[in-house]
């Protein structure tokens, strides 16, 4: 199902790309037959999650022809109401299994006649268990009378922890997305060899996460995340064999990188989202040592930068004309001709002023 859904939107988009010339009526024709036969596909919440077409498919509102713009923004409507319909049909059902467990009414024993409150399908009467229960709640208000101050024991208390952390689990369990066991595939050789890359690169996060962090990256699906950042990889710079190809192998090389860690892992769990990797630089790919070691080259050469330029000289010859102070430095260069007096520039130590004269 997922494959089909796939392939039936990259002919549409395929065919939208192409009816955005001027000489693209057949496609045109072509691309809204695709989108009929996607409006008629038997859609589900799972499956627009798992595939993310209803996000990819946004692109096609804005498109120049307006019946594809129509026809796009159709489905996108036809597509929501799809998943509102599911997810508040679970949110109601949730709702109602939690109101059956939770509602159990204890017997009312305090009534002058118990045989009336408990009646079996049938008709009779249980007047054994009315007393039972009747004698039970005698005996436990005499304990509680007899031991006032008695504290609860440990045991209870890690019996209530126990049962409360076996009733959350299953709950992150059932939300969670189920991971793809294969490689989603497009029509085209060249995109499916870079997601096979970035499944390659992301898959070794959980060789090189630490006990803290591995259940979140085993959480993860890095088949999933490949082709979500291939996705937008390929709508913002098209193929990795165009002229983008350069930013496709820089991205390739910071990712398989064995001294940056911490790149992959952010990607993975999204912390650096795909949308963010189409402008980032290389220098804010590199990990944190690199950076570090580029921060200190940079203040280095700014360093000797500095060490280059004129010397100054400090002196109190001259006074300042917004603070009034003599603390000032001064440096003079050959602006003019040579039989011209040179010109001397002057910096205010205390309130940085800078002013010249000849």
């Amino acid at each position: 199902m997922e494959r089909e859904l796939v392939e039936l939107f990259e002919t549409a988009k395929k065919a939208a790309d192409a009816a955005a010339t001027a000489e693209g009526a057949a496609d045109e024709s072509h691309c809204l037959d695709a989108l009929g036969q996607l409006k008629s596909f038997p859609v589900t919440y799972q499956l627009l999650v798992s595939t993310q077409v209803g996000k990819r498919l946004r692109p096609l509102t804005k498109h120049p022809r307006k019946k594809i713009q129509s026809f796009a923004s159709s489905l996108i409507e036809i597509w929501k109401d799809i998943v509102i319909k599911e997810t508040s049909k679970d949110i109601k059902n949730g709702k109602l299994e939690n109101k059956a467990s939770v509602k159990v009414e204890p017997p009312r024993t305090e009534s002058p006649r118990p045989e009336k409150i408990q009646k079996t399908f049938n008709g009779k009467v249980e007047k054994s268990k009315a007393e039972a229960v009747k004698v039970e709640k005698f005996e436990r208000n005499a304990a509680e009378r007899k031991v006032p101050n008695e504290k609860p024991s440990p045991a209870k208390n890690v019996k209530v922890e126990k049962i409360t952390k076996e009733v959350k689990r299953p709950t992150s369990g059932a939300s969670a997305t189920p991971k793809l066991t294969s490689m989603v595939r497009s029509n085209d050789a060249v995109r499916d060899r870079v997601r096979e890359m970035l499944h390659e690169a992301l898959s070794k996060v959980s060789g090189e996460a630490d006990e803290e962090m591995a259940d979140e990256v085993n959480a993860c699906d890095p088949i999933r995340v490949a082709v979500t950042v291939e996705s937008v990889l390929f709508e913002n710079w098209g193929s990795s064999a165009g002229s983008q190809k350069a930013k496709y192998r820089s991205l390739m090389f910071n990712l398989k990188d064995t001294k940056n860690p911490d790149f992959r892992r952010k990607v993975l769990l999204g912390h650096v989202e795909a949308e963010r990797l189409v402008n980032m630089s290389t220098a804010e790919m590199a990990s944190n040592e690199r950076q570090q070691e580029n921060k200190k080259l940079e203040e280095k050469a700014l360093f000797e930068c500095q060490r280059g330029g004129p010397k100054e000289a400090t002196t109190d010859q001259f006074k300042c004309g917004r603070c009034g102070k003599r603390k000032t430095t001064y440096y003079q260069m050959q602006t003019r001709s040579a039989d011209e007096p040179m010109t001397t520039y002057v910096t205010c130590v205390n309130c940085n002023n800078r002013w010249k004269f000849c």
